[in-house]
């Protein structure tokens, strides 16, 4: 049985974690309650995007694009958004799972551009190449750093060296559900409308127009699914961290009746022991 000097120094460093606990749970509440707001400012543009290029390519019927239709390397490009930082619960590993554990995917064909250093470290762990280190644009993410990575993707498309492009992030659903997703950035596909119709007009023609969209079509899935991830982030190290809070309060109290039983049975021990004496002088 532990001494009452041990379990009062276990106790005083279970509290002294508990107090950070509590402080990191507070500051990724702050941040969640940014992150949140500006995510769901974000979502109507993206989602009208999103919408436009699906009804543009619906409805022009069957052209030949470079976007629409495979490159002819094998190898694939996969941008992977985690955090730069840990204790967030499974919100890495979830994203690093989605390319690890996908049979579509094999390790020699990948070109991984990691946005996040626990990505890369995962990445790097198990042997994937990496073509790009970005972990500075998770901190505070801009369009324009999304629309330059956008540019070095497509030029890597156009250039053969890459045959299909895919994000993988994690969704933001609320406080207590993330959802890690993969998606295919190229080639697009286009998803079927129940109301589509004529087919469409456009001024350019639609092959300048896809040109024209598809970039900043692509940009603006990678733009968002930073938003996304952020405040997937915030939430996921937010509910860790009041999980570790409560863990914490718990082995406290155990450790309090520990102590309390141990210092009940030194003092009768020394109890037993004066009264032992006692009788013996007696």
């Amino acid at each position: 049985m532990a001494s009452m000097r041990d379990i009062k120094r276990r106790k005083s460093s279970i509290q002294g974690t508990q107090q950070i606990t509590k402080a990191m749970k507070l500051v990724s509440t702050v941040k969640l309650q940014r992150a949140r707001t500006a995510a769901e400012k974000s979502q109507y543009y993206f989602d009208s995007m999103y919408r436009t290029v699906n009804s543009i390519l619906s409805r022009v019927g069957h052209i030949e694009h470079r976007y629409l239709r495979p490159g002819d390397s094998e190898r694939k490009a996969v941008v992977v958004i985690t955090s730069n930082r840990g204790l967030a619960g499974g919100y890495n590993s979830n994203v690093v799972k989605l390319i690890t554990r996908n049979d579509a995917f094999k390790k020699e064909d990948l070109d991984i551009y990691s946005i996040g250093n626990k990505g890369r470290e995962a990445f790097a762990r198990y042997g994937y190449t990496i073509k790009e280190d970005l972990p500075e644009i998770v901190e505070d993410p801009l369009y324009s750093e999304a629309n330059e990575l956008t540019n070095r993707l497509l030029s890597s498309f156009e250039k053969g060296e890459v045959g299909e492009i895919y994000l993988a992030y994690t969704f933001f659903k609320n406080t207590v559900s993330q959802e890690p997703r993969l998606i295919k950035l190229l080639p697009v596909e286009a998803k079927s409308e129940d109301d589509a119709q004529a087919v469409m007009n456009f001024e350019p023609e639609d092959i300048e127009a896809i040109d024209m969209i598809i970039p900043k079509y692509i940009s603006s899935l990678i733009y968002g699914g930073l938003k996304e991830a952020i405040a997937s982030e915030n939430g996921a190290r937010m509910q860790a961290m009041d999980n570790a809070t409560s863990n914490a309060e718990d082995m406290i109290s155990k450790l309090s009746l520990q102590y309390n039983r141990a210092r009940q049975g030194s003092i009768t021990q020394e109890l037993t022991e004066i009264i032992a004496g006692s009788e013996a002088i007696g």
